[in-house]
């Protein structure tokens, strides 16, 4: 047990050497002149000026917008995503009918689409919150169709020759197993989520981190705008974090449904 805590240290220290170390570059670089300072300020005034920008609510007022259309089109992604996949996953006819649907949508080029939202629902918080559901949906979706597909034939015999019943199955032999791709999907989509939100903030928008990233980088406030870059890896490593948590909370239900 020692042993393995010691690797455990060892890594986290690593880890955050890594980080230290581009810190240091980053704050090294433009003092040497190696670098332009109005291109890349030392890292020491960024972050003064993000501690600013939280101190006056600026920053976080712009986060919590930008949380709210990411959240928004995330959960409407889970919901749609989630119960198709398990359908499209189990029931052959229904692949074969929406399959091909399925197949042009995806590989359409997610930006692609926002023009043709803003179209149909205009600038507001709408179009924003369907471009990332577009986005988000179908990393959650192919996820859970593969899920089901990998549930073991055999294991669904055996419980069905021992007369479970249909949501017994359901909840006890194919949602365990469908459960890790089905979180993975979930996980890529959170990240997509952010990056699609950052493109969509960047257009028809007066508020958001994507917003604030734009409007300072083309008003030469560059302290600012890196600001606001530090703010969405914050956000990003946070939602990532959490959901793995969550991934751990869910995997202790599941071991113990499993062996039911």
């Amino acid at each position: 047990m020692l042993k393995n805590m010691m690797k455990q240290l060892g890594t986290g220290l690593e880890s955050i050497s890594a980080v230290l170390g581009v810190l240091f570059l980053w704050e090294l670089l433009p003092r040497l002149g190696l670098v332009s300072i109005k291109v890349l300020p030392p890292f020491s005034v960024v972050f003064s000026k993000f501690i600013e920008m939280v101190i006056s609510g600026e920053l976080l007022s712009h986060t919590a917008i930008s949380l709210e259309r990411a959240f928004g089109g995330f959960i409407v992604s889970v919901i749609v995503a989630i119960p198709l996949g398990f359908l499209l996953g189990w029931s052959q006819r229904a692949e074969r009918i929406i399959d091909p649907l399925g197949q042009l949508c995806r590989n359409t080029a997610t930006l692609a689409m926002y023009p043709l939202f803003i179209l149909i629902f205009g600038l507001g918080e709408l179009a924003k919150v369907a471009i990332i559901f577009w986005g988000a949906v179908w990393p959650i979706l192919l996820n859970t169709i593969e899920g089901v597909r990998t549930v073991d034939p055999l294991l669904v015999k055996s419980a069905r020759s021992m007369g479970i019943s249909k949501l017994a199955l359901f909840v006890k032999v194919i949602l365990p197993m469908a459960f890790p791709l089905m979180f993975t999907g979930i996980r890529l989509a959170a990240s997509r989520a952010v990056i699609i939100l950052v493109a969509a903030e960047m257009i028809g928008a007066n508020k958001g981190l994507g917003y604030l990233v734009f409007h300072t980088e083309a008003h030469y406030m560059i302290s600012e705008m890196y600001s606001a870059i530090i703010m969405l890896i914050i956000l990003g490593v946070l939602i990532n974090y959490t959901l793995v948590a969550c991934e751990k909370r869910i995997n202790h239900w599941k071991e113990q449904i499993t062996e039911v």
